[in-house]
């Protein structure tokens, strides 16, 4: 099937800002600055991860089940190299890796395992090139954040390299002189794309309180300050921002405790979280975000089972109450927010990724049509 420019819901060319400045704020009263949010009224996506599925295949079901806002999908699946961290170890630049028993840990020189992630993530590119053949809209991209990164990954000697602030500082720079490589190919290769760049952090909550463990298990890494984790986030999420083809960066985080204000100061377009782990204390820090023109990717849908998907307006409560509490306008529900599962659905059957991301278009669709 081929999907036009209006099946996909191609929005407005987003408006550039200094990164880390904020863009297209809201007013106090929540008044929308539209051309800020950089996806459509209305979307639905994934958060990165599918089933199993043959590369082809898996661009093929993202381009269908999301065409708003579709996503260059991660087969974890297939295993090593296929995994978020081995993923975006090979973005790296300079900095070769290999799988010990424990993880992946730096190397002096690349080895089979390095070479297969490389592999994978050519096959992935080399799929959805084709499959988007013509393409013109939003298009996510997905790596391991430098926090999560440099607590996934080991140094020669079996520390992780959080541990070592020379380490961290190193795997930052060479992911992001990666990352830029990539987006610039994936730019080549889909023309059309305006890509969002989506920097994984699933680890930054743990570090900032100090409970990451070390590799022995017996103690516990010293927790990141805020400041220092600010500023390398705000590295990476600057420099990609200014890639020719990129159209806005931001960070995704299916933690408890998100950093709301945190991701907000260092530059974040965009933020994706599981919706249904907010809590009320955290009322004032979204609220925050969404006037600064922060757009909002919420976890929503439940990734254990079509079985527990319920009507998609029972689904979207926890968007609608948060909205209704923050006092901002209804009808700019839908622009904010973009429907996402809670969190990526490799481990999903087929079947039930499909009913999940269908579902999420289900809920998007409420948040514009009936958004109170």
């Amino acid at each position: 099937m081929t999907w036009s420019a209006t099946e996909r819901g191609a929005g407005p060319e987003p408006v550039r800002d200094e990164p880390g400045k904020g863009v297209a704020p809201l007013g106090g009263d929540g008044t929308a600055a539209r051309a800020g949010i950089p996806w459509p009224p209305g979307t639905a996506s994934g958060v990165g991860s599918l089933p199993d599925l043959d590369p082809v295949e898996a661009a093929r079901y993202v381009l269908g089940e999301v065409p708003d806002l579709p996503f260059l999908p991660e087969l974890p699946g297939r295993g090593v190299g296929a995994d978020i961290i081995g993923r975006s170890c090979a973005l790296l630049v300079d900095l070769p890796v290999d799988l010990q028993p424990s993880g992946w840990r730096l190397v002096a020189r690349p080895g089979l395992d390095l070479r297969r992630a490389r592999d994978l993530l050519v096959r992935d590119l080399d799929a959805f090139t084709e499959a988007a053949a013509g393409y013109t809209g939003p298009l996510k991209v997905s790596a391991a954040g430098p926090w999560t990164l440099a607590g996934g990954v080991e140094l020669p000697r079996g520390h992780k390299a959080l541990a070592d602030q020379g380490a961290a500082r190193d795997l930052a720079e060479a992911l992001t002189e990666g990352l830029l490589a990539h987006l610039a190919d994936l730019g080549r290769r889909i023309p059309g794309a305006r890509l969002l760049v989506q920097l994984d952090e699933p680890s930054l909550p743990a570090m900032l309180a100090g409970h990451i463990r070390t590799p022995s298990g017996f103690s516990v890494l010293p927790a990141v300050e805020e400041g220092p984790a600010t500023e390398r986030l705000a590295g990476v999420l600057s420099a990609v921002t200014g890639a020719a083809a990129v159209a806005a960066a931001g960070v995704h985080c299916c933690a408890p405790d998100v950093p709301l204000d945190l991701l907000r100061r260092a530059g974040a377009r965009f933020v994706g979280l599981d919706a249904t782990l907010l809590t009320r204390a955290q009322d004032d820090e979204i609220g925050e975000a969404v006037e600064a023109g922060v757009g909002l990717m919420f976890g929503l849908v439940p990734t254990d089972g079509a079985r527990n998907l319920s009507d998609p307006r029972r689904t979207v409560a926890v968007a609608v109450d948060l909205w209704r509490r923050l006092g901002f306008a209804p009808e700019l529900l839908g622009e904010v927010v973009a429907v996402t599962p809670t969190c990526g659905l490799a481990s999903a059957s087929v079947g039930d990724a499909r009913a999940a991301l269908r579902h999420c278009r289900e809920g998007a669709r409420v948040l514009v049509e009936s958004p109170q």
